[in-house]
């Protein structure tokens, strides 16, 4: 088979972006990255030529979903992951972190031992590959529990944690939890002394508590402003503390629903594009429409682009990765390359993957991603295999 060429557009590598730029893609890998093609044998690829107008980024990575299409990581199968992996690519997602969420024991037991099958084997080019597992609960606060079922919280516990490390094949790559509950330093610093990404999350934590989860190993925030004690000017809880310290990078739901427009230009220029992850924590509802769902054993209802429990709590999301980066856009006039840093490039190293990830250089992963003008997605490749090509509109 011949290697794939892709050229006429803008390419944004990690040293810059080139104008009438091409990208050789073969046996799952980005080969080279140049400007014009005028030297190039041009019989000796399958060459797919872009419009000036459109833009090659790094593929997306989504350390934060929990379901898709009618599929959800806590269904505990091989075919809701399949669903998910082969969904995602549709919104530039090339992988992403299953996340788990509050339930018994044996139900986050199977979703564990379920993503650990199928990333050992189940998980071929073409679909969005799946990277490993965020751990959302049960290390959680009460008091912040949002949509995740009170009855399943426990206190953060490190024997648990091993035994559920084990189970999952060493894949748990990222844990949220309420580090201010009893036993939550000890297993911040466990995790961080074994290279898991500690979380603050669902926490309702005071300054001085954020400030001591950061001494023991905290190093990223789940969902800003969302399930935390907010920000107030006598005490700057969990979204003031990560606000402040720049050793937290933090997720956001740019969806204009978990946190207004102005919150989310308010914490880009604090955190800057550099401690800032878009995820989509979307649940199962995603690319569902209306109608009404489920997550964690509760019924949820989405209405247009909300999803939430009876009593009006958010549910997650519904949003869509190439949603999030026009929503971010919009909100705060970013740039492109700063886009590409809160989808690709910052996950790619919290995650320890930047050698094959979050960027368009030889050597990497061909997780490639063509947008339009209205950063609308028209192909996506999931390591060298075109998983997604939009459709032309009659």
């Amino acid at each position: 088979m011949k290697p794939l060429l892709i050229y006429g557009g803008t390419i944004f590598t990690e040293k810059g972006s080139i104008k009438n730029g091409y990208l050789v893609m073969e046996d799952q890998q980005i080969k080279e990255v140049g400007e014009g093609v005028d030297a190039l044998q041009l019989e000796a690829y399958e060459v797919l030529k872009l419009s000036e107008s459109e833009i090659v980024v790094p593929g997306m990575i989504d350390l934060h979903i929990h379901g898709a299409a009618g599929a959800d990581v806590m269904d505990g199968t091989m075919d809701a992951l399949k669903t998910m992996a082969e969904i995602l690519p549709q919104e530039g997602t090339t992988s992403f972190l299953a996340t788990t969420m509050t339930q018994g024991i044996p139900e986050i037991e199977s979703a564990l031992q379920t993503v650990n099958t199928y990333m050992e084997g189940s998980n071929p080019p073409g679909e969005a590959e799946v990277l490993g597992l965020h751990l959302e609960g049960p290390f959680i606060s009460p008091k912040r529990a949002g949509a995740q079922p009170l009855d399943h919280i426990r206190n953060p516990d490190v024997k648990q944690f091993q035994e559920w490390q084990e189970l999952s094949g060493n894949h748990i790559k990222l844990v949220t939890l309420a580090p201010e509950e009893p036993g939550g330093y000890e297993l911040s610093s466990y995790l961080k002394e074994t290279g898991v990404v500690a979380s603050i999350g669902h926490s309702d934590a005071v300054y001085e508590e954020v400030v001591r989860s950061i001494e023991s190993g905290v190093t990223h925030a789940t969902h800003l402003y969302n399930g935390m004690r907010g920000l107030h000017h006598r005490e700057p809880g969990v979204a003031g503390g990560v606000m402040l310290h720049d050793e937290i990078t933090t997720e956001m739901i740019v969806d204009g629903i978990h946190s207004r427009p102005e919150m989310v230009k308010f914490a880009y220029r604090n955190k800057g594009a550099e401690r800032m992850v878009l995820i989509t924590d979307a649940m199962r509802a995603k690319c569902m429409g209306n109608g009404s769902f489920t997550l964690g054993g509760q019924n949820v209802t989405v209405n247009g682009n909300e999803a939430t429990l009876a009593d009006g709590t958010l549910a997650g999301s519904i949003l869509k990765m190439k949603d999030a980066v026009r929503n971010m856009q919009e909100f705060t006039n970013c740039s492109t390359e700063e886009v590409i840093q809160m989808t690709a490039v910052n996950q790619a190293k919290e995650l320890g993957v930047y050698d094959r990830k979050g960027s368009l250089s030889a050597g990497k992963d061909a997780d490639v991603v063509v947008l339009n003008e209205e950063k609308d997605v028209i192909f996506t490749f999931c390591r060298g295999k075109l998983s997604y090509q939009r459709k032309e509109e009659k």
